[in-house]
């Protein structure tokens, strides 16, 4: 029995996804999640058992991972949380003591990359990610952190600016490189780690992503791609505090996000070397002929 959390997310729906094609000539038995079980389509909810509630619910995960010998576990976001250790941890801690109390053999869940970096207790969302690692970690479960970069997926937030006016924001120098991953090879990571539970003990399993790069090489990328110019607009950091205030978002989890992207410019993405283990296969180029080129033309 296979547990996944956040079923409906970007990265928990591929999750679910692959192992629904996966894990049935496998044996393999599935549970949901779910706050809204209509957010699943009517297929996919005849072929999992469904349970309804928070995952940061201790009443919930108690019922969901009874007899469950493998969790997909994603700490969704939480906008108005009071701190990101109650965002992260806090969320966490009633499954923790779940999978103990239920004898869960193996955990994948995701986080960040960043652990034994400089940067790496002063990150906002890295730090809080860190810290829900070793909480899990320290139930004694079998437990691999995917350590994730900037998401390629994210850009699809600015379909409308690329479209309109031909540019995209960030907060990084334009010459920063760095790793980016795509959602669904992460979730191709995760799956993968669910479905062959050989491995023991806790660590990480960074999914970097097949090349480091940096504004410059994105816009050229896009540019090609889309047939048009793009070019590229830093955003400086109290830019970044005041569109996130602007949409509703707490104090706590704004600040989060102002002190990760100041972490990611220091480079706390570069720790982890890039090996035929770490990095996925899905390139810049390939993900904007697929998903961002169709996003902009819809």
């Amino acid at each position: 029995m296979i547990v996944i959390t956040a079923p409906t997310g970007q990265i928990g729906g591929r999750v679910l996804g692959i192992l629904l094609n996966e894990a049935p000539e496998r044996g393999e038995e599935l549970r949901v999640i779910v706050r809204d079980p209509g957010k699943l389509p009517d297929a996919v909810r005849d072929r999992v058992d469904v349970v309804t509630g928070s995952h940061g619910d201790a009443e919930v995960v108690d019922r969901a991972f009874a007899g469950a010998d493998a969790v997909f576990w994603l700490a969704p976001p939480h906008p108005q949380a009071p701190s990101l250790d109650d965002a992260y941890s806090g969320f966490t801690r009633a499954a923790a003591k779940a999978f103990t109390a239920h004898g869960v053999g193996h955990v994948v869940g995701v986080s960040a990359l960043g652990r034994g970096t400089p940067a790496a207790r002063r990150a906002g969302h890295v730090t809080a990610s860190l810290a829900m690692d070793d909480l899990i970690a320290g139930t004694g479960v079998a437990y691999r952190a995917l350590a994730c970069p900037s998401f390629m997926d994210n850009l699809l937030r600015q379909v409308a600016s690329i479209r309109d006016d031909g540019v995209f924001t960030d907060t990084a120098a334009a010459d920063r490189t760095a790793p980016m991953a795509t959602t669904g090879d992460i979730a191709a990571a995760a799956a993968g780690l669910l479905l062959d539970r050989s491995w023991t003990g806790a660590g990480e399993a960074p999914v970097l992503g097949p090349e480091d790069l940096s504004a410059n090489d994105m816009v050229r990328i896009m540019s090609e791609v889309l047939g048009r110019p793009i070019r590229y607009q830093r955003q400086s950091l109290e830019d970044l505090r005041a569109a996130f205030t602007g949409r509703g978002v707490g104090d706590a989890i704004v600040q989060g996000y102002v002190d990760m992207m100041r972490a990611k410019d220091d480079g706390i993405d570069l720790g982890v070397r890039r090996t035929p283990e770490t990095a996925s296969p899905t390139t810049f180029r390939q993900w904007c002929e697929e998903v961002l080129k169709p996003a902009v033309q819809a």
